[in-house]
């Protein structure tokens, strides 16, 4: 069986990497970015606030965000990503400051693409300065950027599928209006990204990086291998994964029976199997590792991703009960409950 899908590449760049994620067919345009009423989000707390996000055609989240004074522009919000992405098109359209070439590993191979300099990115009130980023095609990412954790490493990150909604906030803020029944699972931090160790898929204890930028749930070939070597490994499948540049590899996938994030459990979760430098570079190519991807977060009604104290909160739609809400009833099925 063959699928076709988008996925992750890495770029590689003199401070560190970049990751986005690609759709299947070039959209006709780029997502619209959301609208929202600024007296209706205002927070009362000046270290907070709330923004609206749309989602692309793969399910990933956008946000609006100014370049250098000129915009909104729709990008995708990427925590997989150490560094910010931008378009060929948006970066000629603003004549942006070339900075040469930067080496760019993608899911096939590596190559050299070109960077820009953008003096100020602001996304709400919050502005981000002094950005080399990777200039890729378009058509590629699907979106004209993607925004990486470089602008979110002192704060919280709040994504609330059921409104629409995404709140930054600083770290230091309390969480006091989460259900007392959400999962908080505490990790550590490399490389910029939130590494989360309290998790296992059918019984093997896997590292897990929550990885917006991604459509598809990726675990690594130790993973698979660990699997298949106690039996637990199913039927596997093949599909194509295709990375920022265009590259295409395929890899192989498996619906695992279960997943396990801290407290919760995700039943028949389809994960695909492939080694990418990602996974070397964390230093878990030789440890079971998997990237999160939007194909499993939005199972859940609202996700906390605070990097500065390395915790995540999940909390699964309707948690109180047993089931699973009907208009979710083809996707893995969520339950709470002791690990």
């Amino acid at each position: 069986m063959k699928r076709l899908i988008a996925f992750a590449a890495v770029a590689i760049l003199a401070g560190g990497f970049a990751a986005a994620q690609v759709p299947v067919q070039e959209p006709s345009e780029a997502p619209p970015a959301a609208s929202v009423d600024p007296a209706a989000t205002a927070p009362v707390d000046p270290t907070s606030e709330t923004l609206g996000f749309t989602s692309d055609a793969t399910r990933r989240m956008t946000v609006s965000v100014d370049i250098d004074g000129q915009g909104p522009y729709p990008f995708i919000v990427d925590t997989g990503a150490e560094r910010t992405v931008v378009s060929r098109e948006l970066a000629e359209a603003l004549s942006l400051p070339s900075l040469g070439d930067v080496t760019l590993a993608t899911v096939a191979n590596v190559r050299r693409v070109p960077s820009v300099q953008i003096d100020s990115m602001r996304v709400g009130r919050r502005t981000l300065n002094d950005i080399r980023a990777p200039a890729l095609e378009q058509a590629n990412m699907g979106a004209m950027g993607m925004l990486g954790v470089d602008s979110l490493r002192s704060q919280r990150v709040d994504f609330d599928f059921e409104r629409q909604e995404l709140t930054l906030s600083h770290s230091h803020i309390d969480d006091d209006d989460w259900p007392r029944d959400t999962i908080v699972i505490t990790g550590r931090t490399r490389l910029g990204r939130l590494i989360l160790t309290d998790a296992t898929v059918d019984g093997q204890r896997v590292r897990v990086i929550i990885d917006t930028g991604s459509q598809q749930t990726v675990g690594n070939m130790e993973l698979r291998r660990r699997l298949q070597s106690r039996g637990r490994l199913g039927d596997v499948g093949v599909m194509e994964l295709i990375g920022v540049t265009g590259d295409r590899v395929l890899a192989e996938y498996a619906v695992t029976r279960r997943l396990r994030l801290g407290g919760l459990h995700v039943n028949d979760m389809p994960i695909a199997f492939a080694d990418f430098h990602l996974f070397e570079h964390l230093g878990l190519d030789r440890r079971p590792a998997i990237l999160l991807g939007m194909d499993a977060l939005r199972l859940f009604g609202r996700v906390s991703i605070d990097f500065a104290n390395r915790r995540v909160r999940l909390l699964p739609i309707e948690s109180r009960i047993d089931g699973l809400p009907a208009r979710f009833a083809s996707a893995p099925l969520i339950r709470t409950g002791r690990r």
